[in-house]
């Protein structure tokens, strides 16, 4: 995953468990020039929202171990990084990686949806518990969906 990648560079590269933010930004928009500073801004909240970063302090803290990540030698992320995945992106992302049809997953879950009367993340979620795809960290997710859904 490019995502974790990224985000694991920074950490090894300052050799620390914790950075600033703006230490992890300076990292990957002036010492390796991979991202605008607004770019790096971003990427923090992208990793906040993928549970990659805690903030603790007003530090970042990896969820994971950054020195058990490959890196390769040549990596540059790709900007396409930087756009947050949806609850039901990652869901139905889970059910690819577990071997589920993708334009099967798809239409099962708009089946469900629209059955169900429920939010597209809920379904996919549900769809993904029915396939043992562990998506319980996306459960919550789908729950707040289907309680703002209403609003």
């Amino acid at each position: 995953m490019s995502l974790e990648v990224t985000v694991a560079v920074p950490f090894r590269q300052q050799g620390k468990r914790r950075l600033g933010e703006g230490e992890f930004v300076v990292a990957l928009s002036l010492d390796r020039d991979w991202f605008s500073p607004d770019q790096a801004k971003r990427l923090v909240d992208v990793a906040k929202g993928r549970g990659l970063v805690a903030e603790e302090d007003g530090d970042l803290v990896p969820e994971f171990d950054p020195d058990n990540v490959d890196v390769p030698e040549e990596f540059t992320p790709d900007e396409s990084i930087l756009r947050e995945q949806s609850t039901f992106e990652q869901a139905l992302d889970a059910l690819v990686a577990a071997g589920v049809d993708k334009q099967e997953a798809v239409a099962s879950i708009n089946e469900r949806q629209r059955g169900l009367e429920i939010t597209i993340e809920a379904a996919a979620v549900l769809y993904a518990k029915e396939h043992g795809v562990d998506v319980d960290g996306l459960a919550a997710e789908a729950r707040d969906d289907l309680l703002t859904a209403d609003e």
